[in-house]
């Protein structure tokens, strides 16, 4: 057993009441089990019991042992001085706050079954731990669980965006840059893009937008891509020889330290992903829009997102994936998943947080309504839900069940997951279901 297994047993209730008792036998009335706390100090704040005819009000403390109180260094901490009530597992020893109170240590006792069914479910071997209880767990619980993750996700992403705002001097088009590079390079170039984003920032590339080449050639020359060696048929290209001439002067003036070039990664990936496509159609993106943010801001559809970001790259990248050498000619378009995939990870997020940064619910709610106007996402996560019989309709679906995979069903945390503990109390005769109290 784990002491989060009784944290939830407590707040929740699933214990037999006869048998919570203090050492001398008096019975424990739990009239309020007390506010959860994920901080520091006491599990429970504010709880009421009442035993021996009076009622007690203070703070409540978990443990497997009442042992642990003195071995996790509350004995010595004044923040359990509060503390009413110490509920055990195991009452190995007599223990005494700060302020030299002797606690009453309660044992407590869950139904076997309960924790049958705790056990099983976080040791179970499959990926997603309730797959085979899926299918019989309420279909509201789950939509809602899904829709409650997803803006779980957003609010995340809020602080990542935070701290790329204050990196920036809260400047909202340039952190908006900052978070469209890394997601130019979808998953195996984020972290080349986002240094690029940092080696050249948005406010350098606008004082040349004017000037497509330069834009290229500070990009491509901050991204380590115009260094000898590295493509080795670039030698005699004559567009190649004229972006490096740029960069060479570009780099002086504005003293650009380039991201190594080895860093970028184009073996299995498909040619029209390969990083040289996305940085064109990136320095695309900056020549034709001026104040990116500030039209994101203002849409009021899905639609027009998508048209701001419906790039091509410029006419020499018809004919070619990599420098100096030759291909077929195809316009290098972003393409409709590809859109999609970007307004999901990166515009809408910093729309979000921009809402939340100011307080506007109008913008949040936006956003969101956006998310759900998009299609379902198609990746591994989102391919073994559907193997479980989730079928999501839109990308808020696919944006809580990647939230779900990874941050609850991965780690285990069942305890705290609204489907995986239904199903651990289902049936107990201690708790009705439309009773439980979840976190968050």
């Amino acid at each position: 057993m784990k002491e989060e297994f009784l944290h939830f047993a407590w707040k929740n209730g699933l214990y037999i009441k006869e048998s919570l008792r203090t050492p001398d036998g008096d019975l424990i009335e739990v009239l309020n089990p007390g506010e959860y706390n994920r901080d520091s100090g006491p599990d429970f704040f504010n709880a009421r019991i009442r035993y021996n005819g009076i009622e007690w009000a203070g703070n409540v403390e978990v443990h497997l042992k009442a042992s642990h109180f003195e071995a996790h260094g509350h004995n010595r901490d004044h923040a359990y001085d509060n503390t009413i009530l110490h509920v055990v597992s195991e009452d190995d020893k007599k223990v005494f706050t700060a302020a030299g109170n002797m606690l009453v240590n309660a044992v407590i006792r869950t139904e076997d079954e309960v924790l049958g069914r705790y056990n099983r479910l976080v040791n179970n071997p499959l990926s997603i731990a309730c797959q085979e209880a899926l299918p019989g767990t309420d279909k509201f619980i789950i939509s809602n669980w899904i829709n409650a993750l997803t803006v779980e996700r957003l609010e995340e992403k809020y602080f990542k965006v935070r701290e790329i705002l204050t990196s920036t001097g809260n400047d909202w088009e340039e952190t908006f840059y900052r978070v469209m590079s890394r997601y130019f390079g979808f998953r195996v170039n984020r972290e080349p893009f986002e240094m690029l984003s940092v080696a050249v920032p948005l406010k350098l590339l606008r004082k040349h937008r004017d000037n497509p080449l330069q834009v290229e050639a500070l990009l491509f020359g901050a991204a380590g891509m115009l260094e000898e060696g590295l493509f080795r048929e670039a030698v005699k290209d004559n567009y190649y020889r004229e972006l490096a001439r740029e960069f060479r002067v570009l780099k002086s003036k504005y003293g650009i330290k380039p991201v190594h070039g080895w860093l970028w990664k184009f073996s299995k990936l498909r040619p029209v992903n390969f990083p040289t496509i996305r940085i064109a159609q990136m320095a695309s993106l900056i020549v034709l829009q001026n104040c990116l943010f500030m039209y994101i801001k203002e849409a009021g559809q899905v639609e027009e997102l998508k048209g701001l970001f419906k790039i091509k790259a410029s006419e020499y990248w018809d004919n070619h994936y990599v420098f100096g050498r030759k291909s077929s000619k195809q316009h290098k378009n972003t393409g409709e998943d590809a859109v999609n995939i970007f307004l999901i990870n990166a515009v809408i997020p910093v729309l979000f947080a921009y809402g939340k940064y100011h307080g506007s619910d109008e913008i949040c709610n936006r956003a969101l309504n956006f998310l759900e106007n998009l299609p379902p996402e198609n990746n591994r996560i989102v391919r073994e839900w559907c193997d479980a019989g989730i079928e999501p309709v839109s990308a808020t679906d696919t944006q809580g069940l990647i939230r779900l995979k990874e941050c609850y069903c991965s780690r285990r945390r069942c305890l705290e997951c609204r489907i995986g503990a239904i199903n651990i109390i289902k049936g107990s005769v201690l708790k009705r279901n439309d009773e439980l109290i979840l976190e968050p």
